[in-house]
């Protein structure tokens, strides 16, 4: 007779991504909302927090590449980064807090480390502009590296929605810090192949 797979018609799939998307929606909902509370406490000290930004090539500025990724310069420079950062972590969050953690702290680490080596002297970079790219350049690929069809649909429209976002990687605004885009970005791609999902084993098969 025929082979013929069994599978799991409990629901439990279903229940378990209810719960990621909740999870991963409270996950953001808190980072942006941590965004403006640590700039209403910079703009109440008088901007005391921008010390905590990335000064290039200066050693001790090391311990500043990852405060520096959750503060900004102004409120409009909050909000320009806080609904690009919702949507695309909680699409890169679906899939996984703990993978989402590794994801956004290597993008961290790489926009804030091609920051400190490339950004011109007497300079403070800080905002979190170099996570967005990071997230985007991890979305538009992840499904291709982990070759999930469903993930690849979710790149192809994050890239209709915000594609228009790879153009902060060219040095055309001296007040951006395009550094803080392209290596964030390289940050984001390198994570997708860092964390790819290990491919799944054939399931059993039970004939009959």
């Amino acid at each position: 007779m025929g082979d013929y797979r069994t599978t799991d018609r409990t629901g439990g799939h279903s229940a378990t991504g209810g719960a990621r998307a909740l999870a991963a929606g409270l996950l953001m909902a808190g980072w942006v909302a941590l965004l403006w509370v640590l700039e209403g406490i910079d703009t109440a000290t008088g901007h005391a927090l921008d010390t905590y930004g990335v000064s290039p090539r200066e050693t001790a500025e090391l311990r500043d590449v990852v405060p520096a990724a959750f503060l900004h310069g102004s409120w409009e420079h909050v909000a320009s980064n806080s609904v690009p950062l919702l949507v695309l972590g909680f699409l890169a969050a679906l899939a996984g807090l703990r993978r989402f953690a590794a994801v956004a702290l290597t993008v961290i680490l790489v926009s804030g480390l091609g920051v400190w080596l490339t950004a011109p002297r007497n300079t403070v970079t800080l905002g979190a502009s170099g996570v967005v790219f990071g997230l985007l350049g991890y979305l538009l690929v992840r499904g291709f590296v982990d070759r999930r069809p469903w993930d690849v649909l979710i790149g192809i429209g994050v890239a209709v929605v915000y594609g228009s976002l790879l153009w902060g990687v060219l040095p055309t605004d001296s007040g951006v810090s395009w550094q803080g885009h392209l290596f964030g970005l390289l940050g984001g791609v390198a994570a997708a192949f860092l964390f790819r999902r290990p491919r799944r084993a054939p399931g059993p098969r039970v004939t009959a």
